[in-house]
Formats: structure tokens, sequence, C-alpha cells
């Protein structure tokens, strides 16, 4: 009995790296390409680093939402995939599209045509205001690109294709960094576009994943990027992702929208915190990678196993998941301290700012444990079980009822300092932990959400 358990823990960690390590290369990159623009920026002035940080907020708030909608696909997804049900996945994959698609334009238009009352949310400088504006038009075309490509690769990751998504980003993520350069410093006989030269090379990057996304759909046996599945007509399969993807969206978006608060609230308090703000998330996304990984990867894996109806395996599965997560949100830590000295010594900001920036950096330390344990089993496990409602909730509760008030009011109430304010944003990740962990040890997230005979009556493709 305890070689089985043992051969069996060595399988779920084979496949579980299998699956995490592209995801971390992703990952990884993304992290590299939000470092290389504040690193390039730096040269350019304190006052771009700053529009940037606060125009891309926007950009935040549309990676949580394809996310959500990705990851909602991949609840359904991950598990017809167990099932064996490809005709399933790939509605599904339109279904999310219709929704991807027009959110993307939604935000398209409004960066076109009301850039600047945008950036008046976030800042009532003008300075950075007129840079953030100029920013925002140029980055409505990798909106539109984003919203397709996100929800594709998320299917593919659904269905074990890591590889594949890995590969595309590879491309786009190298692409930014080299067009990042040539159109910031203006080389090669190329305008020198500054703070407006990220926005011209990260569209350019987006438009070259897409097309890259479309030849790899030509080549696939299986899973296709047929915007004609946008227009299949499935009631069952429409309702489950609605009742089961759209809680997951609505908490990702619930959850984005208070972060980006966060920066309201600090971007009212002066430039200098906001400058030191865009380097230490840099560093933090740096220090999640490993975290977010494993909880995409985790939650592809047990999805899986649900939906081949191998329960008790799921629940075995979980537990080591939430060991390594526990392991992983320490290593977190770790590397955020580990940059720290590199952070401080290379940035060139106002002696308030690198104030700032060390007692925050030192801040995000503890808290990438707090990220990593809830990202792990809400995004996660409780996901991949088809539990996305308790995290809506929670997250919606967290950040809504306690941490954006409380930042408002130490902030504009009691003029705490800056640091204090800060402080107290940063308790969100460990206020929900009683209840979130409670939720886990219920087992109520646990379900197999596939149905069977789907396509008995086909209502229609057009």
């Amino acid at each position: 009995m305890f070689q089985k358990s043992i051969r069996e823990n060595r399988e779920f960690y084979s496949r579980i790296f299998e699956l995490v390590l592209p995801i971390i290369i992703q990952n990884l990159l993304s992290a590299a390409v939000s470092s290389a623009d504040v690193v390039m920026l730096n040269y350019v002035g304190q006052s771009s680093i700053s529009a940037v940080s606060l125009a891309s907020q926007y950009a935040s708030v549309l990676f949580m939402v394809f996310y959500g909608l990705g990851t909602g696909a991949t609840m359904l997804c991950a598990q017809y995939y167990g099932k064996g049900d490809m005709r399933a996945i790939q509605v599904v994959e339109g279904i999310a599209m219709r929704f991807s698609l027009g959110i993307a334009i939604f935000f398209a238009v409004l960066a076109l045509a009301v850039p600047e009352q945008m950036m008046k949310i976030f800042t009532n400088d003008q300075e950075l205001i007129a840079v953030g504006a100029s920013y925002l038009r140029c980055m409505s075309v990798s909106y539109v690109c984003w919203g397709i490509t996100e929800v594709y690769l998320a299917v593919l990751r659904s269905i074990g294709r890591v590889m594949v998504s890995t590969m595309m980003n590879v491309l786009a993520f190298s692409l930014n960094v080299f067009l990042n350069a040539i159109f910031i410093f203006g080389l090669f006989g190329v305008p020198k576009l500054g703070a407006m030269g990220v926005a011209v090379a990260t569209s350019i990057s987006r438009l070259v994943e897409l097309l890259a996304c479309v030849g790899v759909s030509a080549a696939s046996q299986d899973i296709k990027l047929d915007f004609r599945w946008m227009f299949v007509k499935n009631k069952e399969l429409f309702s489950d992702f609605i009742r089961l993807s759209l809680p997951a969206l609505g908490n990702d978006i619930s959850w984005s929208v208070a972060f980006s608060m966060y920066s309201v609230i600090l971007g009212h308090l002066g430039t200098d915190v906001v400058a030191a703000n865009s380097f230490v998330v840099v560093v933090r996304n740096f220090g999640t990678i490993l975290c977010f990984g494993m909880a995409s990867a985790g939650g592809i894996l047990i999805g899986n196993v649900i939906g081949e109806n191998r329960m008790e395996d799921a629940k075995k599965d979980a537990r080591e998941l939430i060991k390594i997560t526990v392991i992983t949100g320490v290593i977190g830590g770790l590397i955020v301290l580990a940059i720290m000295p590199f952070v401080l010594s290379y940035a060139s900001l106002s002696e308030q700012a690198m104030h700032y920036l060390k007692y925050m950096l030192l801040i995000n330390v503890y808290y990438v444990m707090g990220n990593a344990v809830n990202t792990t089993l809400i995004a996660g496990l409780f996901r991949a079980g088809g539990d996305s409602k308790f995290g809506f909730i929670c997250d919606t509760i967290d950040m809504w009822c306690y941490a954006v008030p409380l930042g408002f009011l130490a902030a504009f109430v009691w003029k705490l300092p800056v640091m204090a304010v800060y402080f107290l944003l940063c308790t969100d990740e460990f206020v929900k932990w009683p209840w979130v962990i409670k939720r886990y040890k219920s087992g109520k997230w646990l379900k197999n959400i596939t149905r069977d005979h789907l396509f008995d009556e086909i209502e229609g493709k057009g």
C-alpha cells in the first residue's frame, strides 16, 4: 500500500512538473517584458515610468478578464478532455471567444476615443495624463488581438498543449522586448517615441502572436481557432459556461478592478510612490511566477482527473498540490528578497521614492505567500472542481468590503503615512485565509461538471 502511494505521488509530481515548467516559462517571459518596460523607461524619466504604470492598469484589468474567461473555459475544457469529448471543448472555446472579443473591442474603443478621461481616474497630474493618453491610444490594437489569443491558448493548455502555448508566448514576448528598445530609444533610424514606444511594440507583438496562432490552428488536427464556433448554439454548454465560468470572470474582474483601486489610492499620494510601485509590481511578478504556474498546472491536471471521474485521486492530488504551494510561496518571498538589492542599486528615482521602494519590497516578501495559497485554492483547485462561485463571493467581500475602504480611509480620512497605507492594503490576502482553507477542507468544491449526450440535438451552426 505504501509503495503504491509513493508510485502515485511520483506520477503526480511527474505530470505536474511536465505541465508547470512551460507555464513558468510563459509567466517568466511576461514578467521579463514588464521589467524591460520599466528598465528602458528608467532612462527616459520618472514621469514616463509613472504614466505607463498607471495606464497599464487597464491592461491589468483586461488581463484578469481574459484570464477569468480562459480559466472559466479551462474549467469545462479540462474535464471534457478527461472525458474525451473534443467537440464540447471547441464549442466552449467559441462561447468564451464571444465574451472576450466583445470586452476587448469595448476597451479598444474607449482607449481610442476617451484616453484622457481614462487617465484622469488614476491621476490629476497633467503631464502623466498626456503621456498615458498617447500610450492608451496605441494600445487599442493589442487589446483586440489579445482577446482572441488568450482564450485560444487557454484552451490549448487545458488539453495539455502547454508547449504550443509557451512557444507562442516566447515569440510575442521576445519580439516585444526587441521592439521596445527600437521604439523607446529610436534605434535603426526609427523615431524616438519614449513611453509611446512601449505601446507600439506591444501592439505589433500581439498582432504577430495572433498570426502565429492562426498558423498553429491551420496545422492542428483537433482544436482550431475557427470563429465559426462562436455561432454554434448548444443550450446546455452555454448554460454551464454562464453558471460556472462567469463567476470566475466576475471574480477576476472584481479582484483586478479592486486591485487597480490600490493604484488610484497610491496615485493620489504622489508621483514618488507611483514610481516606486511600478518597480515593486515587476519584482512581485517575478516572485509569484512559480506560485501562479503551480496553480494553473494543478487546476488543469486535477480537472482532467475529475473529468475521468477519479474523485479520490483528485483529493490526493489536491493535498500534494497544497504542499507544493507552501514551498513555492516561501521560494517566491526569497526571490523578492534576493532581487531587492539589485533593484535598489539600479533604480534612478528620487530619494523619497527610493525610501518607499525599499519598504514596499520588504512588505512583498511576506505578501507573496498569501497570494500563493489563495491563488492555488481559488483559481486552481476550486475552479478545477467547478466551484467558481465561492471565489467570486470571497474575493468581492474581501476587496470591496475590507481592503479598498480601508485604503481610502487610511489615506484620505485618517491621513496615515504612505507606508502605513501600503501595509494595510497588503493585508487583503491574509484576511480571507480562514474562509478559503475551510472551504478546501469541506470538499464542497469537488464536482464532475461534464454532461453526456450534448450533441444529440444540434440547434444549428452558422
